[in-house]
Formats: C-alpha cells, sequence, structure tokens
C-alpha cells in the first residue's frame, strides 16, 4: 500500500525541482555564474551522496532507505539539473571549444540513445514497479530485459545521450564535462549510494544479482 506522506513528499519535491529548473533556465546569467552553476552543480552532489551513505549506514532499513534516497536523489538532481540547463542554453557562448564532428552525427547518436534511455525507463517500470528519480523506488529488483546485460543500463544510456549532445552542438566544453565531472559523479554516487541502498531493501537477491552482471557496461546474459 502505498505511503500517504511519502507520496506528498515526492509531489512536493518534484514541484520544487521544476520551479527551480525552470527558472535557472529562463535567466540570463554572465559566464561566471554560468561556469560556477556548470561546475559547481555536479561538484556539490559528492557531499550531498555522502551524507546519504552515512544516513543509510546509521539506521540501515527499508524505511531508511527511502528517506535517504528521497534525499539524495533531490539533493543530486535539482543542482545536476540547473547544471545541465545552463550547460545546454550556454553551450555557443564557449568560444574556441568547439570540435569539427558533423552535428548531423551527433544529432542521430542522441536520437538513438534518447530512446534507448526511454526503453530503460519502461523495462524499469515494468520490471521493477518503480520510476527513476525517486519518483517511486522500484518495489521488485529489475533484472531482466535491459538489467539482465548490465545493472544499469539507465546511467549508460545517459551518459551515451549527454555524449551525443555534446556531438550535436559540436561542443567540446560540453563533452569534457560530461566526461570529466558528470560520468564520475554518476559513478560514485551508484557505486557509493545506490549499491548499498539496493543491498539493504533487496538483500541476498541483489547481492547475487550483483555478482554476475556487469556493473555499465553490457555483457550477454549467462556468459562469463
Amino acid at each position: 500500500m502505498k505511503n500517504p506522506s511519502r507520496s506528498l513528499t515526492n509531489i512536493i519535491l518534484v514541484v520544487f525541482a521544476w520551479i527551480v529548473w525552470l527558472w535557472v533556465a529562463d535567466q540570463e546569467f554572465p559566464n561566471t555564474v554560468n561556469l560556477s552553476i556548470i561546475l559547481g552543480g555536479v561538484l556539490v552532489i559528492f557531499p550531498v551522496i555522502l551524507l546519504g551513505r552515512w544516513m543509510l549506514d546509521r539506521d540501515p532499513t527499508p524505511g531508511r532507505a527511502f528517506w535517504a534516497t528521497t534525499f539524495v536523489h533531490y539533493g543530486l538532481g535539482i543542482p545536476l539539473g540547473s547544471a545541465l540547463a545552463r550547460a545546454v542554453i550556454t553551450h555557443q557562448d564557449w568560444s574556441g571549444w568547439t570540435i569539427p564532428i558533423p552535428p548531423g552525427v551527433g544529432l542521430v547518436l542522441a536520437i538513438i540513445s534518447g530512446a534507448a534511455f526511454l526503453l530503460v525507463v519502461a523495462n524499469l517500470a515494468l520490471k521493477g514497479l518503480g520510476a527513476p528519480f525517486a519518483l517511486a523506488l522500484s518495489e521488485k529488483l529489475a533484472s531482466e530485459w535491459m538489467y539482465a546485460w548490465s545493472r544499469n543500463p539507465m546511467l549508460l544510456a545517459g551518459l551515451a545521450l549527454l555524449l551525443s549532445v555534446g556531438l550535436w552542438f559540436q561542443s567540446a566544453f560540453f563533452l569534457l564535462w560530461a566526461l570529466l565531472l558528470v560520468t564520475p559523479a554518476m559513478i560514485f554516487f551508484m557505486k557509493v549510494y545506490e549499491e548499498r541502498e539496493l543491498e539493504i531493501r533487496f538483500g541476498a537477491s541483489y547481492l547475487e544479482y550483483r555478482s554476475r552482471t556487469p556493473f555499465l557496461f553490457p555483457r550477454r546474459p549467462g556468459k562469463p
């Protein structure tokens, strides 16, 4: 049965997140402020993840996992979404950071990786009975379809989409930001926080799934 207080909390936080993202996207900032948001919005999530892990380890129960995950997901998602908004909006402002790749290549890759991302979201909804970004924590361990090939297909598709957008923009700055900041931050989140949270909620079944399924890059199920 759904917990009304949890549902209300998610609704309030989703609305708040969208207000922040739309406000950040609508502003005209000088480049120094844009750079601070683009870089700082990623860097700030490291202490958020560590604090969330501390919350988990202090009381490793499913109930605590929900509230800790809500804190971590929104504490991560709001600044990261703000950074992404400014990176997309201002990508043409960083002169001298262009790369000589036809934008059509990036656009095609963005469409493919975006479609893959949507398929993973559908996979999680159908097999895990959940949704990304703390909207609904999975009620079951998603370990079939795409999740049989990789434990984190959503992360893989999301990073591929970011890199494809960078190619589409012909922006070396966007690519470097995605590769050197966003990618390590998201891997840090998965390894330090999410794996521990899933272990708390799903126990031995998650540990067995983790032992046979690669962390990120896909491998045929059952292949050693």
